[in-house]
């Protein structure tokens, strides 16, 4: 698959020669290719069109609390991309639930997509910024009262009541840097808003 600057020279009518060409001096911080994240940017401001992307996922109920979901293609920069291989994510519940541990569930892989959110946001965010991270770990929680769930009472929030994020950076930069990454991961996370923020969901049925 190829890169998103790669993807977005291409919408943009560039040749294959072109694109292809190897920049000299890339520069690499955190494993971020930062010359093709500030490149990716400029080509935005160019055609904003190219920043829109519609990711999919598709569902099959296999028994009890068990289900899978398959994650292959996507739309973006203005075009559809398919992995070499879909992504296969089993969900379960665990036996004091009624489930058979097939899998985590539901609501862990929130806390999952939280954390991968958040760590790669600040990860690109320090790159942009060329500050060098060692290590970067973190410790999620969610309290959920289940009476939602079952239908036992209006009173009680379906979802998550509140959800802890602790994390642990080492970099180099000062404390105060590292504070700032760190909210910034807030700030510019798309899950983090997701979950923090209403988001229209569109239910439908089909025959």
């Amino acid at each position: 698959m190829i890169n998103l600057y790669n993807a977005s020279m291409l919408a943009l009518g560039m040749n294959q020669t072109s694109q292809s060409r190897k920049i000299e001096n890339e520069k690499i911080v955190n494993g971020v290719n930062v010359t093709n994240l500030f490149g990716t940017i400029n080509v935005i401001k160019d055609n904003p069109n190219i920043s829109k992307f519609n990711f999919r996922a598709k569902g099959k109920w296999i028994n009890g609390g068990h289900n899978q979901t398959v994650i292959n293609d996507f739309d973006g920069a203005c075009q559809t991309h398919a992995r070499d291989k879909p992504f296969v994510f089993d969900k379960d519940e665990p036996p004091v639930l009624l489930g058979k541990d097939q899998g985590a569930n539901p609501v862990e892989y929130a806390l999952a997509a939280l954390n991968g959110c958040l760590t790669t946001t600040l990860i690109y965010h320090a790159a942009a910024q060329g500050i060098k991270i060692e290590e970067v770990e973190s410790t999620l929680s969610g309290d959920l009262d289940i009476q939602g769930l079952l239908g036992m009472s209006e009173k009680v929030r379906n979802g998550y009541e509140k959800i802890k994020v602790t994390f642990k950076v080492k970099a180099d930069a000062s404390e105060e840097k590292i504070k700032e990454l760190v909210d910034l991961a807030q700030k510019r996370s798309p899950v983090f808003d997701i979950i923090a923020h209403p988001t229209p969901i569109d239910v439908s049925i089909q025959k």
